[in-house]
């Protein structure tokens, strides 16, 4: 018996470590990406050879371990980089990283459809490769459906929104102004409610939108007067 129980635990450690490796392989290529990642999050200057070298060590990562979480990944890596204005990179190159993390974000939000932050990446990815469009609008409302008070993402979804406010549907505006509105309230610093205006007509919406929050009008104004002396 206990030679039979000792074969068996070699069996079983034996199946686990072929079960596992796939994963653990996966997430050590994708450790091999973290500092450009974290240079691309923080707005640090880029060499061209860096983000290559990390989208391939994302694509090793994914053949081992093809789950939704590593597509996602690569996508925030494809998506960052492809807009970096500094970048060498060629038009054809972010046009095709764009497409490529469009492909990515399709198949992780298919397989893992709870991600708020992969919808208002989705969101602004189709903004940027077929410009605004229903099908923005209806990734965007899947992001703030799943988290409707990240404040993180707040900035980026009031850009889309201001972006795509054509295409949203009666019902869409109403719920976005009472969501713009209780964000405003529960945000201690409000600054980025200005930085996201870029037009006439984005103060008007923004303003709109906080039109029955006391004293919002004039810290609005206050925002808008700073920025605009920077």
């Amino acid at each position: 018996m206990t030679w039979m129980l000792r074969g068996l635990l070699g069996v079983g450690g034996a199946i686990l470590a072929v079960v596992a490796w796939p994963v653990a392989n996966g997430a050590w290529q994708a450790q091999k990406a973290d500092a450009v990642l974290f240079e691309l999050r923080t707005g640090q200057a880029l060499q061209l050879a860096e983000v290559q070298a990390g989208i391939a060590a994302l694509d090793r990562a994914v053949a081992a371990d093809p789950v939704a979480g590593r597509r996602l990944g690569r996508s925030e890596l494809l998506a960052s980089a492809a807009v970096v204005p500094d970048l060498p990179a060629t038009k054809q190159q972010r046009n095709e990283w764009m497409k490529q993390a469009l492909g990515d974000l399709d198949f992780g939000l298919a397989n893992a459809p709870a991600r708020s932050v992969g919808w208002a990446r989705l969101a602004a990815v189709r903004q940027a490769t077929d410009g605004t469009s229903a099908k923005v609008v209806a990734a965007l409302m899947m992001s703030i459906d799943t988290a409707p008070m990240m404040e993180a993402l707040w900035p980026a979804r009031l850009q889309l929104i201001l972006d795509n406010w054509q295409f949203f549907t009666p019902k869409e505006r109403e719920r976005i102004a009472a969501y713009v509105m209780m964000n405003w309230r529960v945000s201690s610093d409000k600054s980025w409610f200005a930085r996201v205006i870029r037009s006439p007509i984005d103060e008007l919406f923004v303003r709109y939108f906080v039109r029955d929050e006391p004293n919002a009008q004039e810290e609005l104004t206050k925002w808008l007067t700073r920025l605009r002396k920077k």
